[in-house]
């Protein structure tokens, strides 16, 4: 199978995109120097920073309940432009819990515009 590694955290295999920003290695926490490899069983990641390797399961959950009741939203990735004017040059998708982030959720499905980065560029 063929894999790409990007140091910005994404992992390409042909023509699908794992954007993997919430990955650390469990042993030496680098969060950078990841490759990873899909399998019928999710994403095998591996570490070549200490020669860790792990599997990843592909189903998304919440990062504090750990609940697997999510809905895929879209996020805005956004730059400073021209003086304080701030533009989206990418977007990426993100998982919303039902429980934890249900008032979120009901802003998203209602506008169905990008999220907003929690925290914006400020230089």
């Amino acid at each position: 199978s063929t894999q790409h590694r990007h140091h910005s955290g994404e992992f390409a295999k042909t023509n699908t995109l794992f954007v993997m920003s919430d990955v650390e290695c469990p042993q030496c926490s680098e969060t950078e120097d990841l490759s990873g490899t899909t399998t019928n069983d999710g994403i095998q990641i591996s570490c070549h920073a200490c020669n860790t390797t792990w599997m990843r399961d592909l189903d998304p959950r919440c990062d504090r309940c750990n609940g697997k009741d999510v809905e895929a939203a879209v996020k805005a990735i956004v730059e400073k432009s021209r003086g304080s004017q701030l533009s989206i040059v990418a977007t990426q998708t993100v998982y919303l819990c039902r429980s934890c982030d249900d008032k979120v959720l009901a802003r998203y499905r209602v506008s169905r515009s990008p999220l907003m980065p929690d925290q914006l560029p400020t230089s």
